[in-house]
This record gives C-alpha cells, sequence and structure tokens, in this order.
C-alpha cells in the first residue's frame, strides 16, 4: 500500500510535466472506486488549469480553475506519465490529458483508491478536515505529540498510526521509527516520557525524510516508471524481519497483531 513517501514521491515525480498545465482531455474507463467517480468529471475538468499540485496525507491535490481534484491511491493504484494513450491495460481506469501532450494514468487493480472533485474550500472538505498536522510540519513537535496523548489507553504504535493525531506515519514507518526511537511499541501512549516524545518525533521525521530520498533516487526514470517509484527501497530494521537478527543487537525481531497489523520490534533496542 502506498504510504507518505511514496505519495510524496509520485507528487514530485508528475509535477514537471503536468503541473501549470491545461487540462485537453478525460478518458474514465471505470467508474467504480472507492467512491463513484462522479459523470461529469470530463465536463468539469475540460480546459482547467492545473495551478498547483500539493499533497495532505496521503491525498493528492490538483488545484485547478474552479476547485480541487482530490487523489488518493488507495491500496494498489498508481500513477504514470505517458505520451500516448496506447497500450491500455486491465485496471487502466482514468487517463488526464495536458495540453503539452502527456497525459497522467490511474491504473488501481483492486479499485480502493478515490477522484473526486470539489468546488469548497479544500481544508473544509470532510476527508481532509479532522486531519492532525504533516509529520515533516514545523506543527508536527514533541510538545504537541505529548499533549494529545496524556490520557490516551493505547499503544504508542496505534497512537501515531492514528490520522487525527498525525498524518502519514503507515504501519512500516510507525515500526521502524519505534525501533529507531528504542521505544516498545507495546508501550502506553499516555506512559511515554518527554525525552521519549523528543526522540519519537525526530525519528519519525528521520525515518520519513530517508524513505522519500530513496523513493527519489527513481525521479529520473518517473516517465518510463510502471508509477511505483522507489517502493521501500531503503533498508528496513525491523519490519518484515520476523526471525531474522537484529542489524544492532543481534536479537531475533519479534512480531506480533495490533487491529489486524502485524508489528515488528526488537526486544533488546526497544526496551523502553
Amino acid at each position: 500500500m502506498p504510504e507518505l513517501p511514496e505519495v510524496e514521491t509520485t507528487l514530485r515525480g508528475i509535477c514537471p510535466y503536468i503541473e501549470g498545465q491545461r487540462i485537453s482531455g478525460i478518458t474514465i474507463r471505470n467508474h467504480s472506486l472507492r467512491w463513484p467517480i462522479p459523470d461529469t468529471l470530463p465536463e468539469t475538468l475540460n480546459q482547467q488549469q492545473i495551478h498547483k499540485i500539493s499533497r495532505r496525507a496521503k491525498y493528492l491535490l490538483f488545484h485547478c480553475d474552479d476547485g480541487t481534484l482530490i487523489l488518493h491511491l488507495g491500496m494498489s493504484g498508481s500513477l504514470r506519465i505517458l505520451e500516448s494513450d496506447d497500450n491500455v491495460a486491465k485496471h487502466d481506469h482514468v487517463d488526464i490529458k495536458v495540453e503539452n501532450g502527456y497525459l497522467l494514468r490511474y491504473t488501481d487493480p483492486r479499485r480502493f483508491g478515490a477522484i473526486l472533485w470539489t468546488s469548497e474550500a479544500i481544508s473544509d472538505h470532510a476527508l481532509l478536515n479532522h486531519l492532525g498536522p504533516e509529520p515533516l510540519s514545523d506543527d508536527f513537535t514533541a510538545d504537541y505529540l505529548s499533549s494529545k496523548a496524556k490520557t490516551r489507553k493505547i499503544s504508542i504504535k496505534k497512537f501515531i498510526m492514528d490520522g487525527k493525531i498525525v498524518v502519514g506515519v503507515g504501519n512500516i514507518y510507525a515500526s521502524e521509527a519505534l525501533f529507531l526511537a528504542g521505544i516498545n511499541p507495546k508501550k502506553l501512549a499516555k506512559e511515554l516520557s518527554s525525552k521519549e516524545y523528543q526522540q519519537l518525533v525526530l525519528s519519525i521525521k528521520q525515518v520519513l525524510k530517508k524513505a522519500i530520498a530513496a523513493g527519489g533516487t527513481t525521479l529520473k526514470d518517473f516517465k518510463k516508471s510502471d508509477g511505483k517509484p522507489g517502493y521501500f527501497a531503503q533498508q528496513l530494521n525491523v519490519y518484515g524481519r520476523k526471525g531474522q537478527a537484529c542489524y544492532h543487537c543481534g536479537s531475533e525481531i519479534l512480531d506480533y497483531k495490533e487491529a489486524q497489523r502485524a508489528t515488528y520490534y526488537c526486544p533488546l533496542c526497544q526496551t523502553n
């Protein structure tokens, strides 16, 4: 599943080709995503200029003349830049053509993604108005995180994966950040000290920056790629390494399930 670093890499990959361009056509081959793509979308978007493309959490926002196109990659979605609309495959659901000749193709085998249009202020949209701060922003601090955790009787891993607390810290990066911070993922959020929250915030930022940098190494090939640049190319310390030796201490990496998600940790490095 694309997480924040992959969405950020996608954003950086598509911007040079379509940002600032005027939309010259929309082809919708399948309207049935997580929410149905509006039948009126081709007419609405035709000849609108894409002034800017930004990211909020894992949503890509195409800021146009009369509103914003909201795109989410879901579980299996991807975007890629093409020079023609040839060679359409089974799961190529939407093409957005722009005036410079390029097109943006949305592919999604499982169809859990979304392509929606809104003319309201994007910050007021129901999908976005409840979200916490961006993890790489100045608003995401140890003081902020600890203040939200004072009465929370849930594990710290589940806490930092709550999009109302902070966006974009998905399962893989939560496990990796907690390892880097030396914090046991089962520890209750309200039990962490101020020092531990300082280290955790630094670790979250470090892990995400490293992941974005790893994805960014494929940007020069984005136009020719499969739409999945740099997925998890960086070395993972604990995630997916059950039964293997910890790179730092040699202990066996353990795992457990919480909310139907696998959590990986080192019992020696993460004793706090």
